[in-house]
């Protein structure tokens, strides 16, 4: 990551907001290296030395797919910190019904260990219900990569299950993000989050599942 350092990287424009910041903190990265990512593949084919974000479940396949074998830096691995998939919920629902906010996080971490490390055909059939362009080949690729790379399933979840959250990762995220000036110092983290309805090893001893190998969300952004 020290090397990609002054050089041209392609980001869409709402990464500037979040991981373009830590880039830059960590790394010492400045705004006139952003070039505009627009979710194509041909800028990045058709320059071997372009840099970009992409998704890690996917755009790899398009590209071996194309001849090219992509470097890829995931940005987790590197100390970007934040939780890259939330359940966002109204504070008011939060109150007045926590048990149907229970069971959808409940439900949500059940699927993940039944398509993960079950039958994924009944998710794969939904998706492409929703979403013909996409195919067995390149679902398959990318549930291998979200096992692969942990993205689901690494770090406090070995221990809490899929879908944990810890009060220090938090603390140590918003810390990284007010120092890059994203967020004043008086920022009160207790009202963006809640660990009541995690970190109860929901899903782990399920059964009829072929493996189960708890983990823990991590982020997929990346650079190649």
């Amino acid at each position: 990551m020290e090397a990609l350092k002054g050089k041209p990287i392609l980001i869409a424009p709402a990464a500037r907001l979040t991981f373009w910041n830590f880039l830059k903190i960590r790394f010492g990265y400045t705004d006139d290296q952003i070039r505009t990512y627009t979710f194509s593949m041909a800028p990045f084919l058709a320059d071997k030395k372009a840099i970009q974000e992409g998704y890690l479940t996917s755009e790899p396949f398009t590209l071996e797919k194309a001849g090219v074998k992509p470097v890829i830096h995931v940005l987790a691995d590197h100390g970007f910190d934040n939780y890259s998939t939330t359940i966002e919920w109204a504070w008011k629902l939060v109150e007045e019904h926590p048990d149907r906010v229970q069971r959808f996080v409940d439900a949500s971490i059940e699927g993940w260990y039944s398509y993960l490390y079950g039958d994924p055909g009944p998710a794969s059939a939904l998706i492409k219900k929703d979403n013909p362009e996409m195919t067995d080949d390149l679902l398959a690729y990318g549930r291998e990569a979200m096992k692969r790379y942990g993205v689901v399933d690494s770090g406090d979840a070995k221990t809490l299950g899929i879908g944990a959250m810890t009060d220090a990762r938090w603390k140590r995220f918003a810390a990284d993000m007010i120092k890059a000036g994203l967020y004043p110092a008086s920022l009160d983290l207790s009202r963006a989050y809640t660990l009541r309805f995690v970190n109860r090893k929901v899903g782990v001893k399920a059964p009829g599942l072929a493996r189960l190998q708890p983990g823990a969300f991590r982020g997929t952004a990346e650079s190649r």
